[in-house]
């Protein structure tokens, strides 16, 4: 467990100079340390501080120099920088861990990971707790923070005791944290993802499972009961174990179903669901509310929020209709069961033109052709892995070779007829030709806009 007091030098190190490594150093640096942030690429601080040094281009025997560091979620765990520094002793700790351990007393800390649909949750239980907050009138608020975009480091500053924190958490944050104690745990879904990181799927599922180690019989842990992964981390599970399903067949007890209409709770409640397209946003909302109504919401609390909510950014996000086609955003989609998740919320219809493609993550596209068959009218490929997605697909489905976004649109704006649909859901990483999905997600906007 990290605490600062262990380290009377406070002399740190925060490996990668991003927007979490950039925080946490910041935060470090007002409590007192001397922070140095080694970066292997070219970065510049967005808030210089005197006792923040940075070192860009590579890392130097500088980094050694300190009592402890601090490892951005993105750098492989396997780097020469942090095999050097666990032979010579030195702590390496998580952002998500450093940062938490300035939270005051008393403070409820909500988690959410999964494969898909973290941000919808996260977002969606915020709202709720949000609810909950105005409605007692005693001045505590929620911070929703973490993989989500903000990080923590940024948040914990402004936490009071009353207050509550919603984290969304990934694989890469849980792996390096050696302590993390959320009080409500939500694991959503376990599908292939960022298997190239951690060199297979045994080591991705203890990634997820490390969101319940740290807790207690006290604490509560939320799960998918009709996720086979899910349900068999449940043995090992220690907290109080609260399960939903959207579907008939699962492989544990629930405490809340969906009858096709409403989301019925085992205690007594009937909730509308919020308005999103697809059976995965059921779910979403199904984790978020058994995890408000853990943390004290009340069932008026969610269903206000259910009502207020929208479709997320990026999402399957309709951006515009353009001559009878539709143009929908789901940049989000990083993984192959994101993609599929996408396709089988539209109807059994094969208009969609499905823009596939960026950086691949080790996975077969050979998993996707049931749906293509079902939903899809083409492929339009894009990014570095065209190669793998053509050789795995061609021959079996359409697929034309776009290279890139711009004429990906393109090539759909000419051949898509009225009804259909062109979808970017490249079920990839967006770092072959864009900054973030965000950027991946906010180009195709454009591009669909010069359209109109």
């Amino acid at each position: 467990m990290f605490n600062l007091a262990n380290f009377p030098h406070k002399k740190a190190t925060v490996l990668g100079g991003g927007k979490s490594g950039q925080a946490v150093a910041r935060l470090l640096a007002e409590h007192g340390c001397e922070v140095l942030i080694s970066d292997e690429n070219t970065v510049s601080l967005a808030e210089p501080s005197a006792n923040i040094t940075l070192e860009t281009g590579g890392h130097t025997e500088q980094v050694f120099l300190a009592d402890f560091i601090v490892k951005s979620p993105g750098i492989f765990p396997g780097s020469a920088v942090l095999l050097k520094a666990r032979e010579l002793g030195i702590a390496v700790f998580s952002e998500l861990e450093v940062a938490l351990s300035f939270v005051p007393p008393n403070v409820q800390i909500l988690a959410v990971t999964g494969t898909n649909g973290k941000t919808t949750t996260t977002t969606l239980l915020g709202k709720i707790l949000e609810k909950k907050f105005l409605r007692e009138n005693l001045g505590h608020t929620v911070s929703v923070c973490g993989n989500i975009g903000k990080p923590i480091s940024m948040c914990v500053n402004h936490v009071k005791t009353g207050d509550a924190l919603v984290i969304e958490v990934s694989s890469y944050q849980l792996e390096d944290s050696t302590y993390f104690h959320p009080h409500i745990a939500g694991l959503l879904n376990i599908t292939p993802d960022h298997l190239d990181h951690h060199s297979g799927m045994k080591n991705y599922i203890a990634a997820k499972a490390c969101i319940f180690k740290d807790q207690t019989k006290q604490d509560i842990a939320v799960l998918n009961a009709a996720d086979g992964a899910c349900a068999q981390l449940a043995e090992q599970i220690k907290s109080e174990i609260w399960a939903f399903s959207a579907q008939p067949k699962h492989w544990m007890k629930t405490d809340v179903f969906y009858d096709g209409d409403e989301l019925i709770f085992s205690e007594g409640s009937h909730l509308r669901p919020p308005k999103l397209r697809g059976i995965h946003n059921i779910e979403n909302a199904m984790a978020a509310a058994l995890m408000a109504l853990r943390a004290g919401a009340t069932a008026q609390d969610v269903q206000a929020a259910f009502d207020d909510f929208h479709a997320m950014e990026h999402r399957i996000e309709l951006v515009a209709v353009v001559r009878g086609v539709s143009y929908i955003n789901d940049s989000k989609a990083t993984n192959l069961d994101s993609t599929i998740t996408a396709l089988k919320s539209f109807e059994k219809e094969k208009n969609i033109w499905l823009i596939l493609g960026g950086r691949d993550k080790g996975a077969s596209y050979e998993v996707l052709l049931p749906y293509l068959k079902e939903h899809c009218r083409c492929v339009l490929s894009i990014g570095e892995c065209m190669d793998k997605i053509e050789k795995e697909l061609r021959g079996v489905f359409p697929i034309v070779r776009c290279t890139t976004l711009e004429k990906a649109v393109m090539y759909g704006a000419q051949h898509a007829q009225q009804g259909d649909v062109v979808l970017l859901s490249p079920a990839c990483a967006s770092f072959d030709q864009f900054k973030s999905f965000e950027h991946r997600g906010e180009i195709f906007k454009q591009l669909v806009k010069k359209l109109v």
